[in-house]
């Protein structure tokens, strides 16, 4: 799924007192921690950042290829290059080049998604009751500064998928299977520009920063170009390269490309089974969520303390569209029928991880909007209030939450986010590995995020941290981590 803030925090006004407590003491009484850019970058960090630069693109390729030429065997293709049955030569030869044709679909799509963005201004939080969209205010960045956004995605969204079905059901423009068709190319074509992003983003760092005061030079050139110097890199006023990328041509295609794969199923085998439904409906569940939720999304991890490099250019670009949707691409191979009852423990399981991820969420959100002038299960939530420097030195004071959900765990919202991706794995059944690296990669990627986000807070927030994690001491599994 995509990626979310996992600690129940909430920024308040600018204030130079000392923190206190409701329903926890906090003890710290010297000076807040500093927030910031401050960041050393040692040999594993190096390492792991070389690593990934190299083997994430290798990643991508090598899944798609396992499908286009080994029916989605993980191991085949291994074990015939370790016997001498086939040559890396021949399997290049064997994969689908660029085509001018897919260059051509991919720049419509990513110049329409741009222009819907741009110049589309939301109206449908008008008419929609309890959606927010329209303009709105960020979090605050290292600097000290509140940006502002135009929330469209939902928008967005619509007009593209009303777009997609007129043209399937009335126009007949293209085909419905146009991106499994041209699916490899049009891996290339989106490589090209997540690598183009991502230098262009490094470049104007240096040359012409938008905000240099939120900008980040570790010295060391790859972790530079791969985690980011710019915190929010933008072109004009509302070009925001963060939102856009992370939140329009990667996740509003995700559930077109779905759709494509269950086209394609349908062509090829005249019917559509039960375990492509179920993967189309909860991938498309998470999807609108992200999108009813998209001014939320402001105030999460990707928004408020990444940086924009080629981890979030590349990787929007690339690694989501081709490896969230690795179970529809299965499908299209192995048109797996669940049992009712196997349809049915996946369905629930998965609404359930959608109801802890979003609840989760709500909860945080709710507290963070009424400044704790909320119930929460039926009770006054109690929290930590701590303090922290922004590096123009202004002190801050944040409430991190002890109630609720978040009193049962840091991070249960990735604990229902984990148990999503579960169930779009058990949704292709259990005959391949390829749709099960969704949830090995995820459950990395969570437990990394975890760790990285209690160590930027246990600096943000210093012994404020400590208090808050000895009252909620587990991270995503009451009783076990």
């Amino acid at each position: 799924m995509a990626e979310t803030n996992g600690t129940a925090g909430m920024e308040a006004t600018r204030r130079r007192t000392q923190p206190s407590a409701n329903g926890k003491t906090s003890e710290q009484s010297e000076e807040p921690a500093q927030w910031g850019r401050a960041w050393e970058v040692d040999w594993f960090s190096l390492i792991s950042v070389i690593g990934l630069l190299c083997f994430a693109p290798f990643i991508v390729f090598y899944f798609v290829m396992a499908c286009d030429q080994y029916q989605c065997s993980v191991s085949q293709p291994l074990f015939e290059l370790l016997r001498g049955e086939t040559s890396l030569l021949s399997i290049w030869a064997r994969t689908a080049s660029f085509t001018w044709s897919a260059a051509k679909i991919y720049t419509i799509w990513v110049a329409f998604q741009a222009f819907l963005y741009m110049c589309v201004p939301d109206i449908t939080h008008k008419f929609i009751p309890g959606y927010v969209g329209g303009v709105q205010d960020g979090a605050l960045t290292p600097a000290g500064l509140v940006n502002k956004y135009q929330i469209n995605g939902l928008q967005c969204w619509l007009i593209t998928h009303a777009l997609w079905y007129a043209n399937a059901n009335f126009f007949h423009w293209f085909s419905p299977t146009i991106i499994f068709d041209n699916w490899i190319p049009l891996m290339w074509c989106a490589n090209i520009l997540g690598y183009a992003v991502a230098t262009f983003a490094f470049i104007k760092a240096y040359l012409f920063p938008t905000n240099s005061e939120d900008c980040k030079f570790t010295g060391n050139l790859f972790y530079d170009y791969m985690m980011g110097i710019e915190f929010n890199p933008r072109i004009g006023e509302w070009f925001d390269f963060k939102l856009f990328f992370n939140g329009r041509p990667g996740i509003i295609a995700w559930t077109l490309i779905n759709l494509s794969y269950m086209a394609k199923q349908q062509e090829l085998y005249s019917q559509v089974t039960n375990s492509m439904i179920l993967v189309n409906v909860l991938q498309a569940i998470y999807v609108l969520d992200f999108f009813w939720n998209e001014a939320w999304y402001l105030k999460t991890i990707d928004i408020c303390h990444d940086h924009f490099g080629w981890y979030l250019g590349w990787g929007d670009c690339v690694w989501l569209p081709y490896l969230y949707t690795l179970q529809g691409l299965y499908l299209v191979y192995h048109p797996v029928q669940l049992s009712d009852a196997h349809a049915l423990a996946v369905l629930l399981f998965g609404l359930v991880g959608y109801y802890i991820f979003r609840s989760t969420n709500h909860q945080k959100d709710l507290f963070r909007r009424t400044e704790g002038s909320c119930s929460i299960w039926g009770r006054k939530p109690t929290f930590i209030e701590c303090l922290y420097r922004s590096a123009d030195g202004v002190v801050h004071r944040s409430k991190l939450m002890t109630s609720g959900f978040w009193g049962v765990a840091r991070h249960l919202n990735y604990t229902g986010d984990l148990m999503g991706s579960l169930a779009y794995c058990a949704a292709c059944g259990f005959g391949h590995m390829l749709p099960y690296f969704y949830i090995v990669y995820m459950t990395i990627l969570l437990v990394h995020r975890c760790v990285r986000d209690e160590h930027r807070c246990s600096s943000k927030y210093g012994k404020d941290w400590k208090c808050y994690t000895d009252a909620v001491p587990y991270r995503l599994i009451p009783g076990v981590f």
